[in-house]
């Protein structure tokens, strides 16, 4: 009779276990897809975005250096799971990038005297129209890729 009850209470025991576990299990699932959702949300926005840029780039809405930046940091923030090696795929811009990347932006640009102003500016367009071909011809690689991710 004691072994019958004890064999009861641990069925019962187990049965709560497993639904536990099973409920658990619903609720990661759950989870799972909404983080892969908020993930390919977060991807197609920031590819919609790098698109438009690359747009203003070719029409010369946008300044190169401006455009390259914003580009860079965008693509860096991709969410994706096995990112690929964008300095190598998109070269030109990259190295735009790093050219301009050491001058003053925001608050250290105001905080130039006029003078050093105007001399970032000029070497930032002597750098910009050095690679403004070779960027411009990225681009619609750049928004090929863009796309097939959205």
């Amino acid at each position: 009779m004691l072994w019958a009850v004890l064999s009861g209470i641990a069925v019962l025991i187990i049965l709560g276990l497993g639904f536990y576990a099973g409920k658990l299990l619903f609720l990661l699932k759950q989870q799972k897809a909404k983080q892969e959702a908020t993930r390919k949300s977060r991807v197609h926005n920031i590819t919609e975005s790098v698109v438009l840029i690359a747009k203003a780039m070719e029409q010369q809405q946008c300044e190169l250096s401006e455009g390259v930046i914003r580009i860079v940091n965008l693509l860096n923030a991709l969410p994706l799971v096995t990112p690929p090696d964008f300095k190598a795929q998109y070269p030109q811009i990259h190295a735009l990038f790093t050219e301009v990347s050491g001058f003053a932006i925001l608050e250290a640009r105001q905080k130039l005297s006029k003078s050093e102003r105007r001399k970032q500016d000029m070497a930032r367009e002597q750098i910009e129209s050095e690679y403004e071909s070779k960027v411009l011809a990225e681009l619609p690689q750049l928004q090929a890729y863009c796309e097939t991710l959205a």
